[in-house]
């Protein structure tokens, strides 16, 4: 089927084995699958975006380090806590309606970070960002899966993969480029125009259908999930400044731990849960949430640990930060491409060990980080040959859970772990932050403390490779109809 070539109405009116309608006829499918492409590739890159841009937000704003890391968390934070609800409500309330509110608010929130003045008004523009993004993905990705059938199908989903892929390697790129011309505001502004330009376009292409019958949505779920996280992220970065043993560290560990219980014995009651936990009983949903978490937690850390260090400890400016990481997200991208071609040959617990084994491997060396430490002999060919396993890595988690399910489960573990994904770079930036503490919040040139967050790294990646020869089942997955990351 050519992909470009507008699905055909039946000749006469059928139903769906539920009763329902079937999708009507979207208008040039290859155009809508670019507009949906354009408007998830801003998401997935104001993940990484603002990494290289932090500095010079600190400068002007006077952030600390707690605000930095929350700058780079709330938006992850709000998008992987709220997408589950987000998916709900694109089929409560129609696709095109949560879409279009999703870009709405997004675009509105790029705007307001970019002319904050203060860190309170900057942190809440990314917490608004996060809540735009969770409406428009699963909206999205919806559209590219009713869009589409047979292999013109397979091709859209293999579109959207590589936009998840590359848009976070290349927003430290772009952030670079940005915060080192036009300055830090304009990694949020360059989201405006295009926003705008898609909320013009989109719905000319995206057709009107008929949103399923209302169903009660499990809001306090979402919400409770997403205030768990917060708590917890909340009591790792306080750990930095007070210790682990201050009231300002246990409090909201405690909580976190107590909102996650809440968590748990409200998704068992409830009519339609936000996240079924019966997933983490298959052995596949549960290996690949674990490896998604771990590994996006590593590679996010490093782009942030990365580019404070470079700026901050070294001198470095934003576009030449921007440019050191360039090789880097080749490297993930490389791993990527050899981690699909060895799950199917090796299998996914040899693919998710070995890139662990890998990523260790990259990550020790920097466990004696110091002054002296050359930034292109040390520094870049170690981050580079992490993020090389980690991108074995990735494609392992996700063929993993969802190949390895029954086809009428593969949403749900979709779900489960895009979830993960989100989580687990808040997560990462918050832990490397609060050990790194001394030379994140120190005087400029100061490189204590990045040596300790990158053994903490290479630990934490080495801890993943020893349960992953354990938990990830030893089995080839069948990854023709998994779908993508995000």
């Amino acid at each position: 089927m050519n992909p470009d070539a507008p699905s055909q109405p039946p000749a006469t009116p059928r139903t769906t084995a539920h009763g329902h309608h079937p999708p009507p006829a979207v208008r040039s499918p290859g155009v809508l699958l670019a507009l949906i492409c354009a408007a998830q590739f801003m998401l997935v890159l104001d993940v990484t975006v603002v990494n290289v841009a932090l500095p010079g937000m600190a400068a002007d704003l006077h952030l600390d380090r707690t605000a930095l890391t929350w700058v780079v968390t709330a938006y992850t934070l709000c998008f992987g806590g709220l997408m589950l609800l987000g998916g709900r409500l694109a089929d409560a309330l129609g696709t095109r309606r949560t879409l279009l509110s999703g870009l709405a608010v997004f675009t509105a929130a790029s705007l307001v970070s970019g002319l904050a003045g203060s860190a309170p008004v900057l942190i809440g523009g990314r917490i608004a960002q996060g809540v735009g993004a969770a409406l428009l993905s699963p909206a999205a990705l919806s559209l590219v899966t009713t869009s589409f059938h047979g292999p013109a199908r397979n091709r859209a989903l293999g579109v959207w993969a590589a936009i998840g892929g590359t848009g976070s390697a290349i927003g430290v790129l772009v952030g670079g480029a940005l915060a080192g011309g036009p300055g830090w505001s304009w990694v949020f502004y360059v989201n405006v125009p295009v926003g705008i330009a898609l909320l013009a376009a989109l719905p000319a292409f995206v057709p009107a259908r008929t949103p399923r019958p209302p169903a009660r949505l499990d809001v306090p779920g979402a919400v409770l999930v997403t205030a768990g996280t917060g708590a917890l992220i909340y009591g790792l970065v306080e750990a930095g400044d007070g210790g682990w043993g201050a009231p300002g560290t246990l409090l909201p560990l405690l909580a976190a731990v107590l909102l996650y219980a809440g968590f748990a014995a409200v998704e068992r009651v409830a009519r339609e849960p936000l996240m079924d936990l019966r997933m983490f009983t298959r052995r596949p949903v549960l290996a690949g949430a674990f490896l998604m978490l771990i590994a996006t937690g590593l590679l996010i850390a490093f782009f942030f640990l990365g580019s404070v260090y470079l700026q901050h400890g070294r001198g470095y400016g934003a576009l030449r930060t921007g440019l050191v990481f360039l090789p880097v997200a080749v490297a993930v991208g490389a791993g990527a491409h050899l981690g699909s071609r060895l799950v199917t040959s090796a299998g996914s617990r040899a693919t998710a060990v070995g890139g662990m084994v890998v990523a260790t491997a990259g990550c020790a060396p920097l466990a004696g980080l110091d002054a002296d430490s050359g930034v292109y002999g040390v520094l870049l060919p170690c981050l580079a040959v992490a993020a090389f396993g980690l991108g074995a890595v990735f494609v392992t988690a996700t063929t993993t859970a969802l190949g390895m399910v029954a086809p009428g489960e593969a949403g749900l573990a979709s779900g489960v772990v895009n979830t993960f994904h989100e989580v687990g770079g808040s997560i990462g930036v918050a832990v490397v932050s609060t050990v790194a503490a001394a030379g994140i919040g120190g005087a400029p040139g100061t490189v204590t403390g990045f040596a300790d967050a990158f053994l903490v790294l290479a630990v934490s990646a080495g801890g993943c490779a020893a349960v992953s020869a354990v938990l990830v089942p030893r089995g080839r997955p069948e990854t023709g109809g998994a779908m993508p990351l995000h």
